[in-house]
């Protein structure tokens, strides 16, 4: 996805490890946790991470020397809890007989705060006799990083240290080759009978008709007794802070229709689960297990998706990114003055600079989308002061696009990578492979990708409107510089036999004339001429990208097509979102409204959680979309994208200087009559919405309103 070691295969080369879709995910700020759908972690791709370090690699709960037969599991819809309702198999004989299978009722309620995981193992006893019952934990902390887990290799690695023990607990050391030790501890509310380095055992004598609770915790550092008071306290702040992020901005629901409900609360909590509120202000983490860092594209795609609803989002992925932004030229890093971060991480091989992801900034396509996400906040909510903190850095970042941005002078802002330990493609496709020509050849640097000259023409566009309100004697410069860019896209990069734009062009400036979604994300710029935009949403409409589960990443029958590939023809439902929004903004809305509906058959299919991706083979009647196994699940911007697809179909805008809403030509996805919104602010006022489908038109009525908003309707 987005870095030099993301998963370059098809979706069939997963080894024989389970799907990333068969694990169960919990996170808390820098602290994530992936399980299987027992809430065993068995030292795959699982564990309980901090910053990017596995601090228990293994933990696998038996009853009797097997594991528990399991009844059903899952995560709570705010994301704050998973629970696992297990019954045992027969038990051997303890003093007398055995108990019977499906006597002994086992709950495994587990959470995440504070970079803890909380667990409770509650122990019911439905048989007619008293049962001894042994249970046991089988653990290990291999302390690896994330890199490591993800399959990059490492030459040596530091010392694990033997685990100490302590009646109760066992800490777990290490100490890296960066000469940090890291600590974890796992402790047991009750002291176990026997306890090793990797084992626990437990005899409980349990009476029919009663229960039992078992409290573990698991952090880093060294661990308090575990009990009931703790859990319920820590409980409790993990639920009020999951709701707190939920009670931000505008609410969004469909009645009458409880299946669309769900998903956008499905949607709406994934995107409060990956944000951290971090002193800068929130900013939602890329994605579960890989990518649960913040990462520079993501972070901006995610708040603008979210930024009619909920725009404290784009103020703290803003704020955060330009504290981050780059003042030197470092080629490890990509790294160059007014550069925005592309992704940051925390672990062993990233302080050792065996990654350079440690600060890295190869992306090339992150200033522009900074720059021209600011404009776009402003507008949204009139934050002038925000904007006026923020402009030294926006000045920064233009000055990036056109010096070092603009390699060879062309106009067009181009990469190449600085460093071999980076990234060879730097747009949001960037596996080495999603970058060719018609003939599936590779082209030489610096490339210039056509998507990343649509996020510089709305950066260009934002610099000028944003430098008006500062009375910035440079604004006309800027909307200069944006018409430039404009004109030299539609000369160099539309290819008149194929009525579509080229995918890049090459170091020569020759066309790589692939035919991919990229041209999607130039309709979300607004950059085209109408007519041109037209024939290329007709052209992305047809079978040829449209599976029937959203619009595929490169167009069926180009070279290295293939709907098992990470960038080459999977359904990523970002990607399709911005294309939907593009196609809105030049008036298209009935099709918007379709693919928005193609995306949740899908998401239903997923139990209404958008993976990242998914592959790209057409819809057939009764069967499901196909997994792309090692997507991350959840994942920010995919979670984010019905929100920006509804505002697309409901043709909805936001000026709070003008303290304006704005519908145009309003429609519904199918299946769907009602839709409402409720405390939409602009600027001062709030406003409720309410959309209804009548005699086969979308009306809009306004609700309960406060304060100044203009309500403006057409079409």
């Amino acid at each position: 996805m987005d870095d030099a070691y993301s998963v370059q295969t098809t979706a069939a080369d997963t080894n024989d490890q389970d799907g990333l879709e068969t694990l169960m995910a919990l996170k808390d700020a820098d602290t994530f946790l992936v399980a299987d759908h027992w809430g065993d972690v068995k030292s795959g791709a699982d564990g309980l991470f901090d910053r990017d370090t596995r601090l228990l690699s293994h933990l696998v709960l038996t009853v009797g020397r097997a594991r528990p037969s399991r009844l059903s599991s899952g995560v709570t819809k705010d994301n704050v809890f998973f629970t696992c309702h297990s019954t045992n198999r027969p038990l051997p004989p303890m003093g007398g007989r055995s108990a019977p299978a499906g006597v002994l009722h086992l709950e495994r309620r587990r959470f995440l705060w504070d970079r803890r995981l909380f667990e409770r193992v509650r122990m019911v006893n439905h048989g007619i006799e008293d049962i001894l019952l042994p249970l046991a934990f089988d653990f290990g902390a291999d302390f690896a990083d994330i890199f490591q887990v993800r399959g990059t290799p490492r030459a040596k690695r530091g010392e694990v240290h033997a685990p100490s023990m302590d009646g109760r607990r066992v800490t777990f050391r290490y100490t890296g080759l960066d000469e940090t030790v890291r600590t974890s501890c796992l402790s047991f509310s009750e002291p176990p009978a026997r306890l090793s380095a990797s084992r626990a055992e437990f005899m409980f004598s349990l009476p029919k008709g009663k229960n039992l609770d078992l409290y573990i915790e698991c952090g880093v550092d060294a661990c308090d007794t575990p009990d009931k008071d703790r859990w319920r306290l820590k409980a409790v702040q993990a639920r009020l802070a999951i709701r707190r992020r939920l009670r931000r901005g505008a609410s969004v629901r469909a009645p009458r229709n409880p299946r669309i409900n769900d998903w956008l609360t499905q949607s709406r909590t994934d995107v409060a689960l990956l944000t951290t509120d971090l002193p800068t202000g929130p900013y939602p983490y890329a994605g579960v297990p890989w990518f649960s860092t913040p990462f520079g594209r993501d972070g901006i795609i995610t708040a603008w998706q979210m930024l009619w609803i909920d725009p404290s989002l784009a103020r703290g992925v803003l704020t955060y990114l330009a504290s981050r932004q780059a003042t030197e030229v470092n080629a490890f890093m990509d790294s160059a003055p007014g550069k925005i971060m592309h992704e940051t991480r925390g672990g062993e091989m990233s302080v050792l600079g065996e990654v350079p992801f440690g600060l890295y900034y190869g992306g090339v396509d992150t200033t522009c989308l900074f720059v021209a996400l600011a404009g776009a906040y402003l507008k949204r909510t009139g934050d002038l002061a925000t904007i006026r903190r923020l402009w030294p850095n926006l000045i920064a970042a233009a000055g990036w696009m056109t010096d070092y941005g603009d390699s060879n002078g062309d106009g067009l802002i181009d990469y190449a990578r600085a460093a071999e330990t980076g990234l060879s493609n730097q747009g949001w496709k960037d596996s080495e492979d999603s970058i060719f020509d018609r003939d599936g050849c590779f082209p030489k640097g610096p490339v210039a990708l056509l998507e990343v000259q649509g996020y510089a023409f709305a950066a260009w566009t934002a610099m000028a409107d944003m430098g008006v309100l500062l009375s910035d004697s440079r604004s006309q410069e800027w909307r200069a510089r944006a018409e430039t860019v404009r004109s030299l896209v539609e000369d160099r990069f539309w290819m008149e036999d194929q009525n579509f734009y080229a995918v890049a062009l090459d170091g020569d400036g020759r066309q790589m004339q692939a035919i991919g979604s990229n041209a999607g994300h130039l309709l979300f710029s607004g950059l085209p001429k109408p007519e041109r935009a037209r024939l290329v949403t007709r052209r992305m409409l047809t079978a040829e990208f449209r599976s029937g589960w959203g619009l595929r990443t490169l167009a069926k029958g180009q070279a290295r097509f293939n709907p098992m590939s990470y960038h080459n023809g999977s359904v990523w439902p970002h990607d399709t979102a911005m294309a939907a929004a593009g196609m809105a903004g030049y008036g298209e809305r009935r099709a918007v409204a379709m693919l928005l509906g193609e995306i949740y058959g899908a998401a239903a299919h997923f139990q209404l959680r958008l993976p990242e991706l998914f592959c790209g083979f057409i819809r057939e009647t009764g069967e499901p979309p196909i997994a792309y196994p090692v997507a991350c699940l959840p994942q920010a911007w995919a979670a984010g994208s019905v929100f920006l697809m509804l505002q697309a179909a409901l043709g909805l805008s936001i000026d709070a200087t003008e303290q304006l809403v704005e519908i145009a030509d309003p429609t519904l996805p199918p299946g769907v009559d009602r839709l409402s919104i409720t405390r939409l602010q602009v600027g001062d006022g709030v406003i409720d919405l309410h959309f209804q489908r009548l005699d086969g038109q979308v009306v809009v009525m306004p609700r309960e309103r406060s304060g100044i908003v203009n309500l403006r309707v057409t079409g």
